[in-house]
């Protein structure tokens, strides 16, 4: 912005512009061998230059967006990937590129890094995950325009090991905005949840004799598509997009299958997998009367906390359909959907403890509750069966309640490093 900024008169500030139309005539035409755009003087160039110095210094620093770590056999020595991005001036857009690094701890307690000597540029790339492991890497490429499929890179520590096509009647993009965002190995590394646009609804078709039946030759002459049914959306940057929904993807076959049985009424969201469980899959949901005193209406939800939102728990629609009798003729149509937080107006972000005794989660109930777009958020946890079986009401204890009186109130810090240490293995 600067260098258009002083490239042209008409972009530079107001104050600016009033000081050159004060000056006299014979000043501002004083140098007219040194081709300055109109309105600038040589007093202006040196003040430009040293601007816009300052702003390539600045977009030079490189930002994180995520960082993973893998443990080791050695319990002094881990591995991390850092996933950060650089602004590039010139062609008006972020890039971004991928670090490795080895992080060893000393007898002294100290903790040295050694990085890769260059990063990874990561072109093209809408998403980036790791297996748990840290010996696969999935790249996602989203499609480019309605035609093109998506596509999920499998990579593995020297080859491209699966490239998995997934056209548009399957789904549409996958979201990687952060908030719907989720995108979950399986800890066996076979299967990977993620949530995606749902494909796009049948609209009705019209000929010179009306609506036109199923059935009907797609030749037909002069015939038309309808828009179908007006759907709200979430808004903001979502307003473009269809409805999120769950699917899971088999690396090794290349499949993927849709989650089956959340009504179009719930937007789905931030899922991950469960540890042993009949119950394979957490996730988040939105309803579509997410307003305040319950709207009938989706009223937007970026940066607005007092959407209503709750956890849900579904099976794994392989190890479901393999379940099943094969005298099923509808297997895979339905899957039970278990509600986890009945008891809450709010609660997303869902992490499992690394034992996976307990799922942790963030609540946003205040500001439901109130309706203020947002509010202190809650902390709370739920103790998950050690036999998987997700049967009667599940106890959900508070870890850390909003603070109504700081004076009174001591925040468990050894909780928000357990959740940090959590977070980063995500």
């Amino acid at each position: 912005n600067l260098f258009l900024w002083a490239s042209s008169s008409a972009r530079a500030p107001t104050f600016l512009r009033r000081r050159v139309s004060r000056r006299p005539k014979a000043m501002a035409s004083a140098h007219p061998s040194q081709g300055l755009p109109s309105g600038m003087d040589p007093s202006m160039v040196d003040e430009y230059a040293s601007q816009s110095k300052l702003l390539q210094e600045f977009v030079k620093i490189p930002s994180i967006g995520k960082a993973w770590v893998f443990t080791s056999k050695d319990e002094n020595a881990s591995r991390a990937m850092v996933s950060v991005s650089q602004s590039d001036l010139l062609a008006n857009k972020k890039r971004s590129f991928l670090l490795n690094t080895h992080i060893s701890k000393s007898s002294s307690k100290s903790v040295s890094f050694q990085w890769s000597p260059f990063p990874v540029e990561m072109s093209g790339v809408s998403a980036v995950v790791p297996s748990p492991s840290g010996k696969k890497l999935l790249l996602v490429r989203n499609a480019e325009d309605d035609d093109s499929p998506t596509k999920l890179e499998i990579w593995g520590p020297c080859q491209l090991e699966n490239e998995i096509h997934v056209a548009r009647s399957v789904h549409g993009s996958l979201y990687a905005d952060g908030w719907f965002e989720g995108i979950s190995w399986n800890q066996e590394e076979t299967l990977i949840a993620y949530v995606a646009e749902e494909p796009p609804q049948p609209k009705p078709e019209f000929n010179d004799s009306g609506y036109k039946k199923e059935g009907s030759s797609q030749k037909d002459f002069r015939s038309w598509k309808g828009q179908g049914d007006i759907e709200d959306s979430w808004g903001e940057t979502y307003s473009n997009k269809r409805i999120p929904a769950l699917f899971v993807a088999n690396i090794s076959s290349g499949e993927v299958r849709a989650l089956k049985g959340i009504p179009r009424s719930l937007s789905a969201g931030q899922v991950i997998w469960a540890p042993s469980s009949s119950y394979s899959l957490v996730f988040v949901a939105w309803s579509d009367d997410n307003g305040f005193q319950e709207t009938p209406r989706k009223l937007g939800i970026k940066y607005c906390y007092n959407r209503p939102c709750a956890l849900y728990a579904a099976a794994d629609p392989f190890k479901e359909e393999a379940d099943k009798p094969s005298t099923d003729s509808n297997k895979g149509d339905t899957a039970a959907l278990v509600k986890l937080t009945a008891d809450l107006s709010s609660a997303f972000f869902p992490r499992f403890s690394p034992d996976g005794k307990y799922l942790v989660f963030i609540s946003a109930k205040s500001a439901v509750d109130s309706g203020a777009h947002n509010a202190t958020n809650s902390m709370h946890k739920i103790d998950w069966p050690t036999d998987g079986k997700l049967e009667g009401s599940l106890s959900v204890s508070d870890v850390g309640t909003h603070c109504n009186e700081p004076s009174r109130w001591v925040f468990p810090w050894d909780v928000l490093l357990w959740l940090t240490s959590v977070s980063m293995a995500f």
